[in-house]
């Protein structure tokens, strides 16, 4: 009778052979697909709320990071509507020192400061510094197109039913 050793060759094709059975029973990475996640909308109050947290928090739910379901190359945020947004504030005094710079096509540079820009269009404050923390591509533009900044306390989003969110505070870290 002959007994049969089997090779250093057999036994790592073995090994090799479980590994990949163990592999196929495991979880796999989760990737949404786009219109797969469904978009919640929120109602944030920024009265008296600083600027950079409060815009950091938006586009963090913009992107859908708060979710754990988060896909970089998906749509995967929320919607959220911003009331009061001409009662936010900045530190210090960036009121008078932050301008606020952009080129119009002609020759020369449009230039305003914080204060004259809160008297002229008080929304674009909080739209330009989510924007700027936003992806710079088509995607961004998208998550974007979901921000809604209203100066004053209404806004015609009521048919949405949009949940209550405090949002720009050193608590909401985590969201």
């Amino acid at each position: 009778m002959e007994v049969i050793i089997p090779s250093r060759n057999d036994r790592a094709h073995r090994f090799a052979e479980t590994k990949k059975s163990e592999k196929n029973m495991m979880n796999k990475t989760f990737m949404a697909k786009p219109g797969e996640v469904e978009q919640r909308w929120w109602l944030v109050d920024a009265n008296e709320k600083k600027v950079g947290r409060l815009a950091s928090d938006i586009a963090t739910i913009l992107m859908g990071k708060h979710r754990p379901t988060y896909t970089p190359h998906v749509d995967t945020g929320d919607y959220i509507v911003v009331v009061n947004a001409e009662k936010v504030e900045f530190g210090g005094n960036k009121w008078q020192k932050k301008e606020y710079r952009w080129y119009t096509g002609y020759t020369g540079l449009k230039v305003e400061t914080a204060e004259k820009r809160r008297d002229r269009r008080p929304s674009l404050i909080l739209e330009e510094a989510v924007r700027r923390m936003l992806p710079k591509n088509k995607l961004g533009r998208s998550m974007l197109s979901k921000l809604k900044v209203y100066a004053g306390p209404d806004h015609p989003h009521v048919a949405q039913q949009p949940e209550s969110k405090e949002l720009g505070t050193r608590s909401t870290v985590g969201v």
